[in-house]
């Protein structure tokens, strides 16, 4: 049995893995993972993978990164951790400090997952709003086809039935609008039209129904588990002013797509806006360690400021503003200054555009599409499991890629390079005429008298 195999095996016995059916891993082997090394994962056996999907878009500067590693070991010969209530630390405060200055926002409230960092900024308006006597408004409004965790509360706006249906009768109902998704576009309309249209039916939402409404919560420019849905910065332009005139919060969710994603540190930059919670995860350390953070202005924190200790916002969990992580994030900051990181991205964003043109222009590409560091397409396939053949060809040839559905994203670490985008764009090419291959011949098959 080889190495492989044996923790492949504890694994189906012990581990319940997370956003799957777990009868698939029959025929789909889960595949053990020994190390990381850069842009790569390396199984037990040595078998190399090219991370084309940053371990869930959560890993910036490749596996093993030595200066967030020196940080978390400095940090632990310090202070490995200490209970947020009723005390601080060195990491946390400078962190606070750091995001504030970067941001505008102010009062870093922390958790540990992009799930908890919904809730909280969802509990945060609802509550703003009862401390200021208007106990009426509680419902949120969310894009279609959105994603903002899988949590109870982060589901009530979240729009992927695969996540939220089962759940349906545990979820506060809100207002779904459309999504300003540029593959939506009608004959002659531009991306920026698009947003447009879009922002014009939230527009007539929040009109009949603003004194209802606590906030509306957008991924800015990509929604990701939606497809990688891609818009324009307009509908976020148009959706603060609706906000602002309406009086409602934006809760900009960036836990994907913050951090150099979509080309500037925060996607919401590019629309010139400022929203009223910022929700921030995954690349926060690196992919290193949990954490999650909500920025909030500094008028909601201080409808929470009062004598009334029922007034205050009484939301904990054990590892708050865990100082490890702390220092991880600090660390992932100081990698952007030093490595002038987004500048970087642009110019090997416009390399990579280049070098993946053969990809672009195969026949069964749709919708080709790029933000920043994140490319994305659909493939126009008939097999009802191509998601999965997909994801079982790719790590064959030595890639790591997971489609939503039909599409195909690449989101690799900002470390990756010439070659191994090359890689990926020619697993991409074999893997694409495999499955046409294997398609044709089943429905050959089929034909057969």
């Amino acid at each position: 049995m080889t190495r492989n195999k044996e923790w492949l095996q504890r694994s189906r016995a012990a581990v319940w893995h997370p956003c799957t059916q777990m009868k698939r891993h029959e025929t789909l082997p889960i595949v053990p993972i020994a190390r990381g090394d850069g842009a790569y994962l390396v199984d037990f056996d040595g078998q190399r993978y090219l991370d084309g999907v940053s371990s869930w878009w959560v890993n910036l500067f490749g596996h093993n990164e030595a200066r967030i590693k020196a940080a978390i070991r400095c940090q632990l010969d310090e202070l490995d951790h200490v209970m947020l209530a009723g005390f601080t630390h060195r990491p946390v405060v400078e962190l606070s400090e750091r995001l504030s200055a970067l941001t505008g926002l102010g009062h870093a409230f922390y958790a540990s997952d992009g799930a908890s960092a919904t809730e909280i900024a969802l509990k945060m308006s609802f509550h703003y709003w009862k401390n200021q006597g208007q106990d009426k408004k509680q419902r949120f409004v969310s894009l279609e086809n959105s994603y903002h965790g899988e949590t109870v509360g982060a589901l009530a706006v979240t729009d992927v039935p695969l996540f939220s249906a089962t759940y349906a009768p545990l979820v506060k109902n809100g207002w779904r609008v459309p999504s300003p998704d540029t593959r939506g576009a009608r004959s002659g309309e531009s991306a920026r039209d698009v947003a447009l249209r879009a922002a014009t039916s939230l527009e007539n939402l929040l009109t009949k129904h603003h004194g209802e409404i606590a906030a509306l919560i957008v991924e800015p420019l990509v929604q990701g588990a939606a497809g990688m849905a891609m818009y324009d910065a307009a509908y976020l332009t148009r959706a603060r002013a609706l906000c602002d005139e309406y009086q409602i919060h934006l809760i900009a969710d960036e836990i994907a797509v913050g951090f150099g994603r979509t080309g500037t540190l925060f996607a919401c930059e590019q629309a010139g806006i400022r929203p009223d919670f910022l929700c921030l995860s995954k690349g926060i350390t690196g992919g290193t360690l949990p954490l999650s953070c909500v920025l909030s202005s500094d008028e909601i924190y201080q409808a929470f400021y009062h004598d009334d200790v029922t007034r205050g916002f009484l939301h904990s969990h054990s590892y708050t503003g865990n100082a490890l992580a702390c220092s991880a994030a600090l660390a992932v900051l100081d990698i952007f200054e030093q490595d002038d990181v987004l500048a970087r991205n642009r110019e090997q964003a416009l390399r990579f555009d280049a070098l993946l043109a053969p990809l672009q222009q195969h026949p069964r590409v749709r919708h080709w599409r790029r933000c920043g560091m994140i490319w994305a397409f659909e493939v126009d396939s008939t097999r009802s499991d191509f998601a999965q053949a997909f994801f079982a060809a790719m790590l064959k040839l030595g890639c790591l890629l997971r489609p939503i559905g039909k599409t195909v994203y690449f989101m690799p670490p900002y470390v990756v390079s010439e070659e191994d985008m090359t890689l990926l764009r020619d697993a991409t090419l074999a893997t694409l005429e495999l499955l046409e291959h294997d398609a044709g011949v089943s429905a050959a098959e089929t034909a057969l008298p």
